[in-house]
């Protein structure tokens, strides 16, 4: 017998965002814009929710929670100061980009909202740790060949100090353990606050078989 869909309205929602979405950053950024971290969070947490993957959901859960709340910061920052409290959101006042496709990148105000909501409804899988570790240091490596000006996920410089930590394996070494120390934080908050993904809950104890009479 096929089941429901876990969600069946904010699948198709997902769907419908990432035919707009990838097209329009595929064109406007080019390819590589997909090498960010925060835009592979997004497309595997909407995949995640057409599938009803708490594995999916809460390893992007461990990807962005910290990482957009600092967004959403620095963006806050500027609007209400002129000035950047942590940076990252440069681009969002810079007017050689348009406003309408400055406006897509509010999807990390929806995105951290949208994963504690899914999260709530399929429980929290502590397998997204270690996904989420291996998925960041693949794309830590690959930032790592593009540009130095760049500095796609802080792979040539660090956030604070816009230095670089040494060559390039201890330079990547330095920022996977600090992304990780975050999905760590995160993850255990997580383990905490949200039920168990189904596959993890303990089954109930079967109860004895009733004594016959004799």
């Amino acid at each position: 017998m096929k089941t429901a869909p876990v969600f069946p309205v904010a699948r198709w929602i997902a769907l419908l965002w990432l035919l707009v979405f990838i097209p329009v950053y595929w064109r406007e950024y080019g390819p590589v814009v997909f090498l960010n971290l925060c835009d592979i969070a997004l497309i595997l947490a909407c995949i995640g929710l057409w599938r009803g993957s708490a594995l999916l959901l809460s390893s992007q859960a461990l990807s962005s929670l910290v990482v957009d709340l600092a967004w959403n910061l620095d963006l806050v920052w500027r609007a209400l100061t002129g000035g950047h409290l942590l940076g990252g959101t440069e681009y969002m006042w810079e007017d050689k980009y348009p406003l309408w496709l400055r406006t897509l990148s509010l999807f990390h105000v929806v995105l951290p909202v949208g994963l504690i909501l899914a999260l709530r409804r399929v429980g929290y899988d502590p397998r997204g740790l270690p996904l989420q570790t291996a998925i960041a240091a693949l794309v830590l490596v690959l930032s790592r060949l593009r540009p130095a000006a760049e500095n796609a996920n802080f792979a040539h410089r660090d956030v604070f100090f816009d230095r670089s930590w040494g060559p390039a394996p201890v330079h990547l070494a330095v920022t996977l353990l600090g992304l990780f120390v975050i999905y760590w934080l995160t993850h255990r908050v997580l383990q905490r606050v949200m039920p168990p993904a189904p596959s993890l809950r303990t089954p109930p104890a079967a109860s004895p078989p009733a004594a016959g009479i004799g």
